[in-house]
């Protein structure tokens, strides 16, 4: 069994100049529960990690001028506690209702984000229909990346690159919502997961980003489902269009869990209980 060193930075600089060091032979290691499972899934261990969790500046979370600011080393379990505006309930619920109590209280934003190979990742669909984007450090300085950019290019990304953070949008009048299906119960990945953002004139849908989770190899944005929503009422019969819009547009990965025409069968059902979670209780939507 390979044996692995782990090297502690004393700060976000020392561990992006560390990465940038080891390259292919280092990796950076926040809650490790993607990073544990390497052997079950026959990817190799690096020889060397380089610990984040004793960064203090990787676990701010800050409200500015029309955004929230989360950064990378937050546990599912912090950010499920979050107390935010409607804009925000997308992801907080989907930190809430991701795995288990014991992984949430380890597993971070960034590791979500970062994780290949893992398509039931409940964060990312949230984040990319929150229109998040994403601030990474590199041995140049900070720059920030679309989040569906970065989705694209992960198996590629350069050795000394750091997620540092997600800037998340908040303007008032936008809502979001999260849902997802697993096989038997809490704990277990989702088979599929929508998560949806509107922004509202009236009762009338003037924007929409919709994302699909764990039906294809990684979360998604589906055009065709938001301009369903666009112009229309948000209600629960055009959310279930909107579901069959984005199904229609998905090649669905096959799996253990589930066959790829389950994973598309249910997305109506998933849009439109997220649209119910917004509709049903307008008290919860008030800023």
């Amino acid at each position: 069994m390979t044996r692995s060193v782990v090297r502690r930075p004393a700060t976000v600089a020392d561990a992006v100049r560390d990465l940038a060091e080891l390259g292919a032979d280092g990796a950076p290691l926040a809650g490790g529960t993607w990073v544990m499972r390497a052997p079950l899934r026959g990817v190799p261990v690096a020889r060397v990690y380089v610990a984040l969790d004793g960064l203090a500046e990787l676990r701010d979370i800050r409200t500015g001028d029309g955004v929230v600011e989360i950064g990378a080393g937050v546990t599912h379990a912090e950010l499920a506690a979050v107390d935010g505006p409607p804009a925000l309930a997308g992801l907080v619920e989907a930190a809430r209702r991701s795995a288990f109590p014991a992984v949430r209280s380890v597993a971070t934003v960034g590791g979500n984000i970062a994780a290949v190979g893992f398509p039931e990742a409940d964060l990312v669909p949230a984040l990319l229909a929150a229109d998040a984007r994403v601030v990474l450090a590199t041995p140049e300085g900070e720059r920030t990346e679309d989040l569906a950019t970065y989705l694209a290019s992960r198996p590629g990304r350069p050795a000394g690159e750091l997620i540092v953070r997600v800037v998340v949008p908040v303007p008032a009048g936008r809502r979001s919502a999260f849902e997802r299906l697993t096989v038997r119960g809490g704990g277990e990945y989702a088979v599929a997961s929508v998560a949806l953002s509107v922004d509202l004139d009236g009762a009338t849908v003037s924007a929409a980003r919709v994302a699909v989770g764990g039906v294809e190899k990684a979360a998604r944005l589906s055009s065709a489902a938001a301009a369903v929503l666009v112009g229309s009422p948000l209600d629960e019969a055009t959310a279930e269009r909107a579901g069959q819009a984005a199904a229609n547009g998905c090649t669905a990965r096959e799996g253990l869990d589930a066959p790829g025409w389950y994973r598309l069968a249910v997305l109506p059902a998933l849009a439109r209980r997220a649209a119910a979670a917004l509709t049903s209780t307008p008290d919860d939507q008030q800023e």
